[in-house]
């Protein structure tokens, strides 16, 4: 296999790779009408025209991600992917995005919300992909339950646990992939050479073939972060480290750090990048960045 030129050997895989691979390939209608019947395999008669997409991104703080939101007649269907790390939080997560999802179709169908009648939305269907190695694999995981149990409890959500799906489809064949790519990130690091043995391997075993021998450059497009921005980004974090604590010298270490967030943020740094710079959890910087005064310019 021929190694893509644009990415030196000090180029690293994104940490959200395996994030971004589930969103191309599921914004092609043909593999999103897969995973489609393997939710509703009872629904043979609907079509790729039938499914629209309204995935979101970009719902709080450049963190938040609806990883994929579509619509098949009455149906309304989100979807996490790939968590690794079982919490609950999650059910919190998705019905943030459920109503994220509908305030942007509401609007986009320019609906009345004040109106006296009531609006017509699609019925959500709330679903997390699972890839770690939990023993206990529920099928339902609730807000009442894991965050109010044995209380009664004005509001709940039910979301829906996918695990390794069945042999062969399509999200059989992502799980797979995920942990294939798991595999050489051990062997290899988070290197273009694990990205590139995920692809070779994945083909030879069938998982996902049709899909990374169409797309196999923009896949290693996908996964790789540029040497370039990475650079960039590495410099101007330690330039920022060493004005952070000359300047936490005068006022406080703690301040320092979050002028400096504040700095990079508008650089549009991703902020899981400025909580390795900075040293603080992503939580306290969303906390930070709710907080910050607005500039009028």
């Amino acid at each position: 296999m021929q190694e893509n030129g644009r990415f030196s050997n000090q180029s690293k895989a994104k940490k959200t790779a395996k994030d971004s691979i589930f969103r191309d390939l599921f914004e092609n209608p043909k593999y999103l009408l897969q995973l489609y019947q393997v939710l509703h395999p009872e629904d043979r008669k609907v079509t790729e025209d039938q499914i629209s997409s309204v995935t979101i991104q970009n719902v709080l703080l450049d963190q938040m991600y609806n990883d994929l939101g579509f619509v098949v007649k009455e149906r309304l269907l989100l979807l996490v992917e790939a968590q690794s790390t079982w919490s609950k939080n999650i059910v919190i997560r998705v019905l943030l995005y459920l109503a994220n999802t509908w305030k942007e179709y509401i609007q986009n169908k320019k609906l009345n919300i004040y109106g006296s009648g009531g609006m017509s939305l699609p019925k959500p269907e709330l679903y997390v992909i699972y890839t770690g190695e939990r023993k206990e694999r529920p099928e339902w995981i609730s807000l009442s339950e894991e965050f109010f149990p044995g209380q009664e409890c004005f509001v709940d959500v039910k979301v829906r646990m996918l695990y390794d799906g069945k042999e062969g489809d399509i999200l059989n064949q992502y799980v797979t992939f995920t942990k294939i790519y798991n595999e050489q990130v051990k062997e290899y690091g988070r290197t273009k050479e694990a990205v590139l043995e995920t692809i070779r391997i994945c083909k030879n075993r069938k998982i996902l073939k049709e899909y990374l021998e169409s797309r196999e450059k923009e896949v290693v497009d996908i996964m790789m972060t540029l040497f370039d921005q990475e650079y960039a980004v590495e410099r101007y974090g330690d330039e920022k480290k060493a004005e952070g604590l000359a300047e936490g010298e005068a006022k406080g270490t703690m301040k320092a750090k979050q002028e400096m967030t504040y700095k990079l943020v508008d650089r549009r740094i991703p902020l899981e990048t400025i909580s390795e710079i900075v040293e603080i959890s992503v939580e306290v910087i969303k906390k930070w960045l709710a907080e910050r005064p607005v500039t009028v310019r």
